[in-house]
């Protein structure tokens, strides 16, 4: 049994908020609940959360049945009641849910509001959410999902016309996604999902897990996007541009409640504290008489971030800029160097990494044109995800081809962002129609899974 999920263009949306520069990471934080007054929504009305940041939708479109929804301001709202009687072999009644972002120009504050991010560069770790709920069960038929929306452009007012990728964490009584069932127990990310599909002007995708939970924490959006996009049901071009957690209505309800909910852009957000994290971006390759750069990146919760670089090791040639991160210059010695960067907040608490720049001896990393510089941003047994930043040289470019040979057997699985092409150890990455054209210094990145060990080339071209 098919259910029908219509979507009214009445239902508001959202997306993820964090401040991003150059060196570092100011997250906004997720409220918990306040001292402010509950506040209750009936049909379609809405109420900002966590300071703005949020907001809380009670979003009933499919039913003119009493429900309503309280929030308090924070982020954690609470079905008061629902009256809801909507056949479960249609489409439900309503979606009580919370959201960061802009869904048919509704928009909060911050976050993917201001800063939406394209497919391409939506890896691993990049984007990730946790949800908190309680979920009554009894006679009541609902899911608990997430509805996250993808466009063909960074912004829209209307209908996202990309995808929309639910996550289902559980579900009550005989409700099923849209479309029907492509696969089963795939695993992503350390959960075990069902994978459904369908198209009702745009792909509905749907991830339910096998084993129904009532929370996540660090649920890894970027996992579930890639799949996506290696089932051919968006690209690398398209944009998230919205982030939704809440309960699909078609009977009663009253009761489901949101505890708490955040979205967090690379690892950071959530709690205020003062926990400083260093992202390590691994190993970056580039070519001896060429110019190369590698950004680290730190993240802060706390507040008054300050960075600090250990300068030994550094590659000669190189230098460090410490307001923005930023390792560039022209390396003059071939060899494997270790940097360490430190981050520290206002009130003391730091954190360090290190990470290595391998320089090659010669031919690799650009002719002149463009330069490619290679990273693994994660690593399993028997696998491994990388990233190459492609570069235009002092020449604006209209395409690019990257080349390289891998130290082993290692074997790619899938590539996003660029058409690839194996014969044995050799691989030659060609961009996409979107992804081509590059100004005089601009870069693009691409990235692939792969079989095998994660050790990197020893150099690129890129022409």
């Amino acid at each position: 049994m098919s259910v029908h999920r219509a979507v009214h263009k009445r239902m508001l949306s959202i997306i993820v908020a964090t401040l991003t520069v150059l060196g570092g990471t100011a997250a906004f934080a997720a409220l918990g609940p306040s001292a402010l007054a509950a506040t209750t929504l009936c049909n379609s009305t809405t109420a900002p959360a966590g300071g703005g940041t949020y907001t809380v939708q009670n979003n009933e479109w499919g039913s003119s049945a009493p429900e309503c929804i309280t929030t308090d301001g924070g982020t954690d709202f609470t079905v008061a009641n629902s009256s809801i009687a909507n056949s479960t072999s249609g489409a439900p009644g309503g979606y009580p849910s919370i959201y960061q972002g802009c869904h048919w120009g509704n928009c909060s504050s911050g976050g993917l509001t201001s800063t939406p991010i394209q497919v391409s560069n939506l890896t691993p770790g990049k984007v990730t959410t946790s949800w908190s709920t309680t979920q009554p069960g009894g006679s009541n038929d609902y899911d608990v999902a997430y509805d996250i929306w993808f466009n063909h452009t960074s912004t829209t007012k209307g209908q996202p016309n990309a995808e929309e990728l639910m996550i289902w964490l559980n579900h009550n009584g005989p409700v099923q996604p849209f479309g029907s069932e492509i696969a089963t127990n795939v695993s992503i990310g350390g959960h075990t999902y069902n994978v459904w599909e369908g198209n009702q002007g745009w792909n509905t995708v749907s991830y339910t897990m096998t084993s129904g939970t009532t929370s996540v924490s660090n649920l890894d959006v970027g996992l579930l996007a890639q799949d996506s996009v290696s089932r051919g049901f968006m690209t690398g071009s398209d944009w998230l541009i919205d982030v939704e957690a809440g309960f699909e209505l078609w009977q009663g309800g009253a009761g489901l409640a949101t505890n708490s909910f955040s979205v967090n852009v690379n690892g950071n957000g959530g709690g205020g504290g003062n926990t400083v994290t260093v992202t390590s971006p691994g190993n970056q390759t580039g070519t001896v008489g060429t110019a190369a750069s590698v950004q680290v990146q730190a993240s802060d919760s706390g507040s008054g971030q300050t960075l600090s670089y250990g300068a030994s090791g550094l590659p000669p040639g190189l230098s460090i800029n410490s307001a923005t991160g930023l390792i560039s210059g022209t390396p003059t010695t071939a060899g494997s160097y270790n940097v360490t960067v430190t981050a520290r907040d206002g009130t003391g608490a730091s954190g360090s990494a290190a990470f290595t720049w391998t320089i090659g001896s010669g031919g690799g990393g650009g002719g002149g044109a463009c330069t490619a510089t290679y990273s693994v941003v994660n690593a399993w047994s028997g696998g491994f995800q990388a990233q190459i930043t492609v570069t235009a040289g002092s020449s604006a470019l209209s395409n690019w081809t990257v080349g390289w040979t891998f130290p082993g057997s290692q074997q790619i699985s899938q590539m996003w962002s660029a058409a690839f092409t194996q014969s044995g150890a050799s691989v030659t990455a060609k961009n996409m129609s979107y992804n081509g054209t590059l100004g005089a210094g601009a870069s693009t990145t691409f990235g692939f899974t792969a079989t095998g060990s994660n050790s990197a080339p020893a150099s690129l071209t890129c022409t």
